[in-house]
């Protein structure tokens, strides 16, 4: 394999660097950070964690909360040619587990106050254990602070791993999406055009950064462009409806936009310096669409991307951005419609499982080559499970998930893991958890519980039993009890049949 150096992301990204000096990062707390400024930061972490013993393919667990060290985090990592495996914040102790150990991660970074639950998992895969705290601080980045800025690039090959992800299915384990350098770089690269990013670029960051939208559309488009972004730890509407003032582009999920909307803040005369708003991770209500351009003047660019993929389309930057639509396959994306029982391809304006093939499509799931053999066609395209159709105009919608998946708050929800926690419950028979229209989330987390007839299950105590058990994103946000769940004549539950009974149960009246 070709191993020229400039296939490595990081190489890519800042090797052709034409002013060291231009601004990359501003933070909510006054910091100026120039690209030179971040390169070299990257180089002092990259010999930390070649201290500790972080070879090339090795890999580099994190959990931390969101910081600038924490993005240093994954650019040292992937110029260490290490494989960068972010975490969400919220997993439980219970739920790192069986990341840290499916992964096998060399080193494991997260928050001082997590440094003794986590250690415990680190420890059983011979793993050592850094901490970044929400400020940015610890002892990696103590560590960092005496060690030298320069740093050799380590070479790596296109199809060389830069990242793991773990993605939620709905049947069996949570896999691990590996992404390479070419993946990452492709992408970006693909969006920086089709955007229209350039230097003069100030994007507000406020998505987190442990999953695909905040961690490389945000922070990988925007370092392509040479753009500067300013980075908030978390959505603050009033705060950024300040800073549109001087910003250009915002990138949010579908729950950004319906909190932005509460504002009376939010007019033409505030959002008249920012010439794009972009929502993906989860699909944006049509009405939202619709309300956010009478308030603003400005249609939101809405896309759609996968952990698996990175971003497959989008909506037009010149042309008409349709609500309810995820626009067109990207530059060298190619995305078809098929019978999901046949694999036939299916004429325009028929729904079937939607599936995509191109540089941007990750290289299979971390040791699972018989689930990566079964999600790909012989013809090398990757099988969704999200069902949709492409209209006559070429547009792409998505209409839902041929898996039960759920997404709420542009986080996937595995019901699975959910059911399993509720059935286990003394006085349990069974259970199943949906999503259904939530107008801030997008999806509800919703619970439906068969108790046995004399035991005491209620609401409340099943709600009580998970606290702790799950990241908050995946608690439901109500239970419901009943006598039994529908099922069809196989005997399997009927999930649309209870999305369709509790559907207007988070609906604002």
């Amino acid at each position: 394999m070709n191993k020229a150096a400039n296939a490595n992301l990081f190489s890519r990204l800042f090797d052709r660097l034409d002013d060291a000096n231009r601004l990359a990062i501003e933070t909510h707390d006054g910091q100026h950070i120039s690209y030179a400024a971040l390169i070299a930061r990257a180089g002092q972490m990259a010999n930390v964690l070649v201290a500790r013993g972080v070879k090339p393919g090795d890999r580099v667990a994190a959990q931390t909360e969101k910081s600038v060290s924490g993005l240093v985090l994954y650019l040292a990592t992937v110029r260490a040619g290490a494989i960068y495996l972010p975490l969400n914040t919220a997993y439980t102790l219970n739920e790192l587990e069986y990341f840290i150990t499916d992964a096998e991660p060399t080193l494991v970074v997260c928050d001082p106050a997590k440094a003794g639950g986590i250690g415990a998992i680190a420890a059983k895969v011979n793993a050592k254990v850094e901490t970044i705290g929400a400020d940015g601080k610890g002892s990696l980045t103590e560590a960092a602070d005496r060690a030298g800025p320069d740093f050799a690039t380590v070479p790596r090959g296109n199809d060389d791993l830069a990242a793991i992800l773990y993605t939620s299915g709905t049947t069996g384990r949570s896999k691990g999406a590996m992404l390479s350098h070419d993946n990452l770089a492709s992408n970006s690269l693909s969006l920086v055009d089709y955007w229209r990013f350039t230097k003069d670029d100030v994007l507000i960051h406020a998505l987190p950064i442990y999953h695909t939208h905040g961690l490389f559309v945000a922070s990988n488009v925007t370092l392509f462009a040479r753009a500067s972004m300013i980075f908030l730890p978390k959505l603050d509407p009033e705060l950024i409806i300040k800073l549109m003032a001087r910003a250009t582009v915002l990138m949010g999920v579908p729950t950004f936009y319906t909190r932005l909307l509460q504002s009376p803040n939010l007019t033409p005369e505030t959002t008249s310096h920012m010439r794009l708003f972009v929502s993906g991770s989860a699909p944006l209500l049509a009405d939202t669409h619709r309300e956010w351009a009478a308030r603003t003047g400005h249609a939101v660019l809405e896309r759609y991307g996968m952990t698996e993929t990175n971003m497959n389309t989008s909506n037009p930057y010149d042309g008409e951005r349709v609500p309810g639509a995820v626009g067109f396959p990207l530059p060298g994306v190619s995305v078809r419609v098929t019978d999901p029982e046949t694999a036939e391809v299916l004429a325009r304006d028929t729904i079937g499982m939607i599936e995509v093939k191109g540089p941007n499509v990750f290289k299979g799931y971390w040791r699972m080559p018989e689930k990566t053999r079964s999600e790909f066609r012989d013809d090398g395209f990757f099988i969704t499970g999200d069902l949709g159709k492409i209209d006559d105009k070429g547009y792409v919608h998505i209409l839902g998930r041929g898996k039960d998946l759920v997404i709420s708050g542009g986080f996937n929800v595995y019901p699975k893991e959910i059911e399993a926690e509720i059935d286990a419950m003394p006085g349990v028979v069974e259970s199943a958890v949906i999503g259904v229209p939530h107008d801030d989330f997008g999806e509800g987390v919703t619970a439906v519980v068969v108790r046995h007839p004399d035991a005491e299950v209620s609401e409340t105590s099943v709600l009580k039993a998970l606290d702790g058990r799950l990241a908050k994103f995946k608690m439901p946000k109500r239970v419901f009890i009943v006598a039994d769940l529908p099922r069809n004549t196989m005997g399997k539950v009927q999930k649309n049949v209870l999305r369709e009974t509790y559907k207007d149960i988070y609906q604002k009246h």
